[in-house]
């Protein structure tokens, strides 16, 4: 009996590990949305592999920051828009909101855009009309289905991630050169260089991210029932359950974006191609995956595409929702994809018209590569005073108890703070000088 069931055991630690994975793995996976793939393959085509290091030491800051995040829902029970009203004035709500609020519009549309791009790739369809089916589906997910369908379909789209690690390792890479890259940080005092860089911080650490995992974090809460007259029930074992799927979520996320740096470097700066101005540049780092078909170069678009949409379906709702959550939470809303239109109207109106103003944003002549790029710039200026914001929430013992900040935590918190308010103001002063 004992050598049938030793099998078994194997399958089932797998099931257990997966079972751990939620918010974290969303989350992680969403980090890498359209808008982190055309700044990742970028920066890659135009640097090479100048700025390769930013994906190994980006990793143990934004786990720091997103674990943070997740502690703060799981702890108080409430979005960080929530906890900040509670403890903060009115002036630092707003402007906390608003800036969530206008970067995730922005980004929404931007990642729009790039999915009726990548699909025109494969369709002749005019742009107007993908942009619109994409909007159309996504809001129908996102209202009419219930929060542990929909969790689960978030879960299954991050597997679209996994074709750049494929392409990785199908190419011939010089190693050697890749792996001091990865090590050695390499920097350049210009423009180009500190704006695509503030690109990569901004769409690695962006504040959607910051919202959106807390959020997720209380709707686990509530579908478990462990928040009892509004007070969440939790202990050590909770907060390491969290840990495991954040941590494997950042890692799972970073891989993903050495990747796709990695690739765009060798597939495209060493082709000749430094600059990714349309969906068909950045597909083109992908032909090496199906150079066995006799027709690769349609092979290589139909898996960016895939991969694109894929990944647009994942990051939309996770833009508008906690625009959403920010929004709602502010102003005492009902707030929960767990609940129908009729209980929470102003939630899925906050998510319907975030979503509808970013598509309208691809009507006013923007390239929808270039509007990628920008909205990552722009997520990572609005990211240095939030974090700023969750610094103090997280190290404070009123506000999280005995789940506050470790010194480690702190450390990494500050030093991320530090490094994103340092490259935004080298941006700016670049273009002032």
């Amino acid at each position: 009996m004992e050598e049938e069931q030793l099998p078994k055991r194997p399958k089932k630690n797998i099931l257990k590990f997966l079972s751990l994975l939620g918010p974290g793995l969303t989350t992680g996976a969403a980090d890498d949305d359209p808008s982190g793939i055309a700044t990742y393959s970028q920066t890659g085509a135009q640097f090479g592999y100048g700025q390769l290091w930013t994906a190994l030491f980006m990793l143990p800051f934004m786990t720091a920051v997103q674990e943070a995040c997740a502690r703060i829902g799981l702890v108080t029970g409430k979005g960080i828009s929530a906890v900040v009203k509670q403890h903060y004035s009115k002036t630092v709500l707003y402007s906390v909101v608003s800036l969530v609020v206008v970067a995730n519009t922005i980004n929404i549309g931007a990642d729009i855009g790039a999915m009726a791009a990548a699909a025109q790739l494969l369709v002749p369809v005019p742009f107007v009309l993908l942009t619109l089916a994409f909007t159309i589906i996504i809001l129908l997910l996102e209202i009419f289905t219930n929060y542990r369908t929909y969790s689960k379909i978030l879960k299954w789209l991050a597997i679209t991630l996994l074709a750049y690690p494929i392409t990785l390792f199908m190419v011939h890479q010089p190693w050697a050169t890749v792996l001091k890259a990865t090590v050695v940080p390499h920097f350049e005092f210009t423009f180009a260089f500190l704006f695509i860089i503030t690109g990569v911080l901004g769409t690695t650490i962006s504040p959607y991210m910051f919202f959106w995992e807390a959020s997720q974090e209380v709707e686990e809460q509530k579908a478990e029932g462990r928040i009892f007259r509004g007070k969440p029930q939790i202990s050590w074992p909770h907060i390491r359950r969290m840990r495991i799927d954040n941590t494997f979520g950042m890692v799972f996320s970073e891989f993903a974006t050495w990747s796709i740096i990695v690739v765009g470097a060798t597939v495209l700066h060493n082709s000749g191609i430094k600059d990714v101005k349309t969906a068909a540049d950045a597909a083109k780092a992908l032909e090496p995956l199906v150079h066995s078909f006799p027709h690769s170069g349609f092979f290589a678009k139909l898996i960016f595409s895939v991969g694109i949409i894929g990944l647009g379906l994942l990051a939309v709702p996770v833009l508008s929702g906690s625009a959403a959550y920010a929004v709602c939470d502010t102003f005492k809303w009902k707030s929960s994809l767990n609940l129908k239109w009729k209980r929470a109207p102003a939630f899925y109106s906050v998510i319907c018209i975030a979503t509808t103003i970013g598509l309208l944003i691809n009507f006013i002549g923007i390239d929808p590569v270039k509007a990628l790029v920008y909205a990552a710039v722009l997520n990572g200026v609005a990211a240095v005073p939030l974090l700023f914001l969750i610094v103090r929430i997280a190290s404070s013992e009123k506000i999280m108890g005995q789940y506050k900040n470790g010194w480690l935590s702190s450390v990494l918190l500050w030093i991320t703070f530090i490094a994103m308010g340092a490259a935004a103001l080298a941006m700016f002063y670049t273009i002032l000088k």
